[in-house]
C-alpha cells in the first residue's frame, strides 16, 4: 500500500454489535500498520454522532506519526474521550510477550467488541503469529462453542480466548460454553474485577483463567496473574497509584501533550504510565489491584477502598456478586453500602454477617452500613461496574426504605 507522503488515519466502522465485519481484510491492514507500510487505523462506532465525538478527539485531519499504528478512543476516569496513540512497537511486544508467558503463539477465538484494546490485541497477536482468529457475537454465549469449534478446525497448535468476566459468567450458564472454554489453553480473562466465586467455578468447570491488568494506554494487559510480562515492570508511587513501564507504553494522547504531560511520568529517569488504581505489592512483587483511585471512599475521616470489600463478600455464602458504593450521609459523609446479588435459591448474608467478615479483615471503617439485595448490580460497557449507576440506585433503595 502507498504510504508516500504523510501519515493519515484509515477509518475502521465497527460493526453495531462490536464486532469486524471482515477478519481477513482487517488482518492485512492491521499488519500494515504494524509495519508502517500501510495507513495507522481508527475504529469507530457505527453510532454517527459517537463516531463524530472520537474523529473529533483523534484529530482525523493532522497527520500520523510515522509509528503509529491504531489510534483507539478512551474515557479514562474523566469521561473526556482521549485517543491513544499506540505504535506498532508497542503492540507487537505486547503479543510476542503474551506467546512468551502462554507457551508460544496460537489461534485465538475474538469474542469482544473493537471498540476496545482487548479486541485489538486479539487481533495484533493474529497478525504477528500468522493466524486467523475465529470470531463470534460478543453478547452471545452460545457463540463461543461454535466459535473453537472453529479453532478446532484449524488443526493442531495452542487455542486462546480473551474474555471479560460478564462473557465468562454468562458461558459458565451454558454447559456447550463451559466444555468448550475448558478445551482452551488459556482465557484471558480482564477489563473488570473477576469476582473469587467466579474464579473458582471456572477453574471447577477446566477453564484455564489467566487473570489480566493493563490499560490502553499499556497495549491492553500487561501483568498477568499479578505478574508483569516480560519487559514490563510494576511500581506503586508513594500514594499507592500503580505505576507501569516497559516497551508496551502508548506514545501518548494524540494532540494533547498536556493530558501526555500527566499520564506519562518521568521516575528514576525513565517514562512510567501512572494509572488511576491503588495497589499492592507482595514480598514477590505481586500486584494486587485494590480499586480506583476515584472509588475511593472517606467515610468519617478513614478511606475505604469498595474493590477491597467486595472481595470479602465475594466470598461469604450465598452471595453471588456485589458492589460497594459509598451514598451521601450528614454524619458520615459517605455512607458505605453493599449492593448484593444473592446465589439462585439461596439468601443473602445478613447486615451484621457482612460487617463482621469486612471488620475482621480490613477493619471497623471498612464495614458496610447497609446490605442491599439487588437482582443485579449496574453494568457499562463490556461488563465493567457502573458505580455512578450503582451510587443512584442505592441512594434510591434507601430513600424508599
Amino acid at each position: 500500500m502507498d504510504v508516500s507522503g504523510p501519515r493519515r488515519l484509515h477509518e475502521v466502522v465497527v460493526a453495531a454489535d462490536g464486532g469486524p465485519a471482515a477478519v481477513p481484510g482487517l488482518l492485512d491492514a492491521l499488519g500494515d500498520a504494524l509495519a508502517g507500510s500501510g495507513p495507522a487505523l481508527l475504529p469507530l462506532p457505527a453510532d454517527p454522532a459517537a463516531a463524530a465525538r472520537l474523529r473529533a478527539a483523534a484529530r482525523v485531519e493532522e497527520p500520523v506519526d510515522a509509528g503509529t499504528a491504531l489510534v483507539l478512543a478512551t474515557s479514562g476516569s474523566t469521561g473526556e474521550a482521549k485517543a491513544v496513540e499506540l505504535g506498532g512497537a508497542a503492540l507487537t511486544a505486547s503479543a510476542r510477550a503474551t506467546a512468551a508467558r502462554l507457551g508460544g503463539h496460537g489461534r485465538w477465538l475474538l469474542a469482544l467488541p473493537l471498540e476496545h484494546v482487548a479486541a485489538w490485541q486479539v487481533l495484533v497477536r493474529s497478525a504477528v503469529a500468522g493466524t486467523e482468529p475465529a470470531v463470534v457475537p460478543p453478547g452471545d454465549p452460545g457463540a463461543l462453542a461454535e466459535g473453537v469449534a472453529a479453532l478446532d478446525d484449524g488443526g493442531a497448535g495452542r487455542r486462546y480466548a480473551s474474555l471479560v468476566p460478564t462473557q465468562l459468567a454468562r458461558a459458565l450458564e451454558v454447559p456447550a460454553a463451559t466444555a468448550a472454554l475448558a478445551r482452551l489453553d488459556a482465557v484471558l480473562l480482564g477489563g473488570a474485577a473477576a469476582p473469587a466465586p467466579l474464579l473458582a467455578r471456572a477453574a471447577d468447570a477446566g477453564v484455564r483463567v489467566v487473570r489480566t491488568y493493563g490499560s490502553t494506554e499499556t497495549s491492553g494487559g500487561c501483568v498477568y496473574d499479578g505478574a508483569p510480562l516480560d519487559g514490563v515492570e510494576v511500581a506503586l508511587d508513594d500514594d499507592g497509584r500503580v505505576l507501569l513501564r516497559g516497551p508496551v507504553l502508548a506514545t501518548g494522547y494524540r494532540g494533547r501533550p498536556d493530558l501526555a504531560a500527566e499520564a506519562f511520568v518521568q521516575r528514576g529517569g525513565r517514562r512510567w504510565y501512572a494509572t488511576s488504581d491503588l495497589g499492592a505489592l507482595d514480598a514477590e512483587g505481586r500486584l494486587s489491584v485494590l480499586g480506583r483511585l476515584d472509588d475511593v471512599l472517606v467515610t468519617g475521616g478513614r478511606k475505604v477502598a469498595p474493590l477491597a470489600v467486595e472481595r470479602v463478600l465475594a466470598d461469604l455464602p450465598g452471595v453471588a456478586d456485589a458492589l460497594v458504593v459509598g451514598v451521601p450521609d450528614p454524619e458520615w459523609g459517605q455512607r458505605v453500602v453493599a449492593l448484593v446479588v444473592p446465589v439462585t435459591g439461596a439468601a443473602a448474608p445478613s447486615l451484621d454477617a457482612v460487617r463482621a467478615a469486612v471488620r475482621a479483615r480490613l477493619g471497623a471503617a471498612s464495614a458496610p452500613r447497609d446490605v442491599l439485595v439487588v437482582e443485579a448490580v449496574p453494568l457499562r460497557g463490556i461488563g465493567k461496574p457502573d458505580r455512578r449507576a450503582a451510587a443512584g440506585l442505592a441512594a434510591h433503595l434507601l430513600a424508599d426504605r
